[in-house]
């Protein structure tokens, strides 16, 4: 599996295209992960870049939690609203495992806190999910007129598409 210090360093377009539409929105995407029954479901999270590590925090307690849970699978998608996709779009393939480590808690909430306001510092985290990426792929429209869609895989670098 595939860290994010590993992935920018591997897939530097796509990371790029992921990271500023992630600015753009506050730290917004779409979660899709696979409810119970098989059928998937589509939550709002705001996933964190810290200690080189891809964090996908939130509400203890929530389904999207429950679902990662039983099954690690998800794919993390930019928040859109741009139906031309003019900054660009792109997507993340991978499956969590939950980090338990008080000392990450409170060095991540710490770090929360200073970059947002948004005080969880003495919060214990449970789950606190890390992502490992198995995949990406991004979407930019190029001079107006194409799409160059970006794809990546572990071990092998990233391969455009063009579409006109």
């Amino acid at each position: 599996m595939t860290s994010w210090t590993e992935f920018v360093a591997a897939a530097p377009r796509v990371s790029a295209i992921f990271t500023r539409r992630l600015r753009a929105t506050g730290n917004l995407c779409m979660l899709a992960t696979l409810r119970g029954d098989g059928f998937p479901r589509i939550s709002p999270l705001e996933p964190r870049v810290f200690e080189g590590e891809l964090w996908l925090p939130g509400m203890p307690g929530t389904f999207k939690f429950a679902d990662l849970r039983r099954d690690p699978r998800f794919c993390l998608h930019t928040a859109t609203v741009d139906t031309h996709v003019g900054d660009g779009d792109a997507k993340l393939f991978g499956t969590v495992h939950d980090v338990q480590d008080e000392g990450l808690h409170e060095r991540f909430a710490a770090a929360l806190f200073e970059e947002t306001g948004f005080d969880l510092r003495g919060s214990k985290f449970e789950p606190f999910f890390a992502a490992d990426l198995t995949g990406a792929s991004a979407v930019e429209v190029v001079d107006g007129d194409h799409l160059d869609i970006t794809v990546w895989k572990p071990g092998e670098p990233e391969r455009v598409v063009r579409k006109h």
